[in-house]
């Protein structure tokens, strides 16, 4: 096969990021992450090797090692959004916000062929915008040319409505444009409508994966009484919690509900997998979405392996590496446009 370039992904997950990237036709040659059991995702899904260690203390040489020199070369990141977060901004300081910087440092040292790095919009504001700052000012400094976009990955067939943060940035091309999709979007019935049925705290025999949490009875009876993209305040008074009794609590309705089936769900969190986390119930089945529901509303593939077959899923694990994920659509995206980047002319060199 004919690779359109080589891929090194730092901060790699179970690799949501290099799988759209190798969707687009490149080759993934490494993923980093401190998260070590991410490896039989990583390495499973993307025919890579993963490694596990702190991109924070990886060198320039470390992954100029990766490449062949044959192809264009890839380096992809996407550094930890929770610093960046409107909650985690309200309460405290994040030491892991400076990684964005070291990301970009990192690069340009590495001087690959073509940089992008995803991540939350906030990061634009936080800290006044002084870190969106820092990083664009290290890339330009470093001789590339830094574009960046706010997307709404529901445009690129992601069955999800989801801001991202997208930066791409070449020194010897000029960059690729993000090509949205034509037509509807994509719905959760499209998604996940013909998967089979199963209740609250069970999962399906032929995949671990389809398992949904259970529910205590009164949050049975409340969603039950839900309707498809409404709010507790569907419910009858008496089944509404205290804390949207008080004034303070009616103005949060996007908790306890359930998803549509004719739109695209909600932005999914890393605590998707709970029915009073967000809208995150099932349309009609009593119960939240599953893990794998979970999966292919971020756009992985429906048979995305994420652990070993005789090994059970933790819901707060494969959640968070769900909910942190880069929709694997939007990945793609970010292939194609790379891909269809063209050369400089001498003069603009």
């Amino acid at each position: 096969m004919k690779y359109k370039g080589e891929v090194v992904d730092l901060f790699c997950g179970v690799g949501a990021l290099s799988h759209g990237l190798k969707l687009s036709g490149f080759k993934i040659i490494a993923g980093y992450d401190v998260d070590s059991r991410c490896k039989h995702a990583y390495e499973n899904n993307n025919d890579a090797k993963f490694l596990a260690r702190d991109v924070g203390r990886l060198t320039a040489e470390e992954i100029k090692a990766h490449y062949s020199g044959k192809r264009p070369t890839i380096l992809a990141g996407c550094a930890p959004c929770q610093p960046f977060s409107s909650y985690k901004q309200r309460y405290e300081e994040d030491p892991k916000w400076n990684l964005v910087t070291r990301f970009a440092t990192l690069a340009v040292s590495v001087q690959p062929d073509f940089i992008t790095m995803e991540n939350v919009p906030t990061l634009l504001r936080y800290k006044e915008g002084r870190v969106f700052e820092e990083f664009s000012k290290i890339l330009q400094d470093g001789g590339y040319d830094v574009e960046w976009s706010v997307e709404q990955c529901e445009k690129y067939g992601v069955p999800q409505r989801r801001r991202r943060l997208v930066v791409l940035a070449a020194k010897s091309h000029h960059l690729g444009k993000l090509q949205p999709n034509a037509g509807e979007l994509m719905s959760v019935w499209e998604a996940i409508g013909k998967l089979p049925p199963i209740e609250a705290g069970t999962s399906h025999p032929e995949d671990s994966m389809h398992a949904a949490s259970g529910l205590t009875p009164i949050n049975l009876r409340r969603i039950k009484a839900s309707k498809p993209g409404g709010t507790w305040r569907d419910w009858p008074p008496s089944l509404r919690a205290d804390c949207h009794r008080r004034p303070s609590g009616k103005t949060y309705p996007g908790v306890y509900a359930r998803m549509a089936w004719d739109a695209p769900s909600p932005t999914l969190t890393t605590q998707c997998y709970g029915y009073g986390n967000g809208r995150f119930g099932h349309p009609d089945q009593h119960r939240a979405i599953t893990l794998r529901e979970a999966a292919i509303l971020q756009s992985f593939p429906d048979d995305y392996e994420f652990l070993p077959a005789d090994e059970k899923p933790s819901f707060s694990e494969v959640g968070r590496w769900i909910g942190n994920a880069v929709p694997v659509k939007l990945a793609q995206a970010i292939g194609n446009a790379i891909a269809s980047s063209k050369p400089k002319t001498r003069s603009h060199v």
